[in-house]
């Protein structure tokens, strides 16, 4: 009797070792250092198993260590290095593939600069403009914002998000985190809470640097956490925004900007029986053509759509057009 009772014990300690080792598999072996680079893409490098993955295995989308999963239909993605479609309610990757290779992704950065800011200060607080807003590229997007400019997080927010401005990228991280260094180990931290491992931040803009970079599965993490806040929400929504702000002696400043995302500034159409409710633009040279969306089908309910690394416009809303027709209706 004392011989079946510890044989039984010891059987039900391996399955259970054996379904948590599954669930953590994506963060063990996900990042193998035989993956191959793409044309923009960054060598992949192993990482260590992080323990946090069985508790969020049970909450999240999870995909086997390859990082493919088949569709029903084989999507066309144009030539996009790397693209994943994400069921929210079901936790199921409906389709996905190269998902866990590290690359540059641009603009999407700024989901996180978001959640960050979000969590760390109220929508109220006054920020005030540094010198550093000078030293972006003439060719980097921005709203007009200059040095001793002052405006709250929530109007700072509306133009990152809607427009993808730079300068009130730069303005939110020293504004929140003292310095851009700062706020971006605050980034780093909080992706690391989500468990996006692969994931590194140097800037709170996505310009491209080589130590800048994440993967498709740790941006479906982080969009997966700030499609909560509703703050983030209303703004991906938004086709423009215009406000009134104020320079350094106080006179005011009129902005009007329009949204990057081609699906909500009407430039684009939707697949049938998909309501695109917003998501976040990413292009450089490095980074390529990149693009995370929140969508719903008829009954409401929501899916996560990502393509990363698409040679040009054109073919990246040809690929998240494909990507968003495996929704069922």
């Amino acid at each position: 009797m004392k011989y079946t009772n510890k044989f039984m014990v010891a059987s039900v300690t391996v399955m259970f070792s054996l379904l948590l080792s599954g669930c953590a598999q994506r963060y063990s072996m996900a990042y193998s250092d035989n993956v191959s680079d793409s044309t923009y893409g960054i060598a992949a490098q192993p990482i260590e198993t992080n323990d946090k993955a069985d508790s969020f295995a049970s909450v999240l989308c999870v995909t086997d260590s390859s990082g493919e999963t088949a569709a029903s239909e084989t999507p066309d993605l144009y030539g996009a290095s790397a693209a994943a479609l994400f069921d929210v309610n079901n936790k199921k990757c409906l389709f996905s593939t190269d998902i866990y290779t590290r690359h540059y992704p641009a603009s999407m950065t700024k989901i996180m600069t978001a959640i960050v800011a979000l969590k760390n200060a109220s929508t109220d607080k006054v920020l005030t403009a540094s010198d550093t807003v000078n030293t972006l590229d003439a060719d980097a997007q921005s709203c007009g914002i200059a040095s001793g400019d002052t405006m709250t997080l929530d109007q700072a927010l509306h133009l990152l998000l809607v427009n993808s401005a730079n300068d009130a990228a730069i303005m939110i991280a020293e504004g929140i985190g003292g310095s851009i260094e700062g706020f971006t180990q605050m980034m780093n931290e909080e992706a690391d809470s989500l468990g996006a491992t692969a994931t590194n931040f140097v800037n709170s803009n996505g310009l491209s640097d080589q130590n800048h970079y994440t993967t498709a599965y740790d941006m479906y993490l982080i969009f997966n956490d700030a499609i909560k806040y509703d703050k983030i929400k209303e703004c991906i929504n938004m086709s423009s925004y215009q406000t009134v702000y104020h320079d350094s002696t106080g006179a005011d400043k009129d902005v009007s900007v329009n949204a990057t995302d081609q699906y909500i500034n009407g430039n684009h159409s939707t697949p049938s029986g998909v309501t695109v409710i917003g998501g976040k633009t990413g292009t450089t040279n490095d980074a390529g053509h990149c693009l995370i969306l929140l969508s719903n089908d008829t009954s409401g309910n929501p899916y996560i759509s990502i393509v990363m690394q698409a040679q040009d416009t054109d073919s990246l809303y040809g690929a998240m057009d494909s990507l968003l027709s495996l929704i069922p209706n």
